[in-house]
């Protein structure tokens, strides 16, 4: 890897119209990675879809959505890996379904909290459960556009052979605002764990807490990743060796769907559903 970017000897460049002069991802991606997460989300995929309509869980919908997305984001690696690395939109694609894929698994963390919160009485969270949801959801939905809008940049100006740093910027401003963000929920989940401690246990067993604790912090340790790597720049040894992505990014956003597909809301906290369902209808 040099400071003009990654290029590949045992794979030449075909030269496309849409082929840019280096591997922008900084290595030529592992199909075995590529495939093995495809595998493993497709699984998660099918036992949170069959709980979702067992247990009409409609809240945590967007869990089967971010998978989708996985899904399609390294489909598309593979083929960066096995067909063309050089090739600057799938580059973008599966970019974009990858980092996207988490803001739905986020939405669906942030409504579980909402329904934990309606089930053991608002006295215990500092916020409204409605109000949660709108803030932290929007934030999301802000410092993605922002992050797509940087990753979009630095495609362009390294097809066009420019100085990828401004995108670079825009990007580690999207990531920089969805760690703060995502760290002022950690914050106010930790108080209500704290008020509610003693009540928790009549909503839900004391191991789905326990695994939804953890798949926070992994989908915490997923988005600090991302911020290092892009504060690094484009070169930086994090963006620079696909094992960093591996442990960082698939393992923790993976771990984190089966651990919720193994201890699904619907099944654990099912009981609950006439106090969620009236929340959602804004009773």
């Amino acid at each position: 890897m040099s400071s003009e970017g990654y290029i590949d000897p045992n794979f030449p460049n075909p030269g496309g119209p849409n082929d840019t002069t280096i591997i922008i991802y900084g290595y030529t991606p592992s199909i075995v990675l590529a495939a093995l997460a495809a595998a493993v989300f497709f699984a998660a995929g099918i036992l949170h879809l069959v709980q979702l309509f067992k247990y009409k869980t409609w809240y945590f919908s967007t869990m089967c959505v971010g998978i989708a997305f996985e899904i399609v984001g390294y489909v598309f690696r593979s083929l960066s890996s096995q067909v063309d690395p050089y090739r600057l939109n799938w580059f973008i694609i599966q970019y974009f379904f990858i980092v996207v894929a988490p803001v739905f698994f986020s939405a669906a963390v942030y409504t579980v909290l909402s329904v934990l919160i309606n089930a053991t009485g608002r006295s215990h969270s500092p916020l409204p459960p409605k109000l949660i949801l709108w803030i932290f959801i929007t934030c999301d939905v802000i410092s993605t556009v922002v992050q797509i809008v940087g990753a979009a940049l630095i495609g362009v100006y390294e097809s066009n052979q420019k100085d990828p740093s401004t995108g670079n910027n825009i990007l580690l401003a999207g990531l920089a605002f969805q760690a703060f963000s995502f760290l002022i929920f950690i914050i106010l989940f930790s108080i209500f764990l704290f008020k509610a401690r003693h009540v928790l246990t009549k909503v839900a067993s004391a191991l789905f807490f326990v695994a939804f604790v953890l798949s926070v912090v992994l989908i915490y340790l997923r988005v600090l990743f991302r911020l290092a790597e892009t504060a690094q720049g484009l070169y930086g040894n994090l963006s620079s060796h696909e094992v960093y992505f591996g442990c960082l990014e698939f393992m923790p956003v993976g771990l984190a769907v089966v651990l919720l597909a193994l201890w699904h809301p619907g099944r654990c906290i099912g009981k609950r559903r006439v106090q969620v369902e009236q929340f959602y209808m804004g009773a």
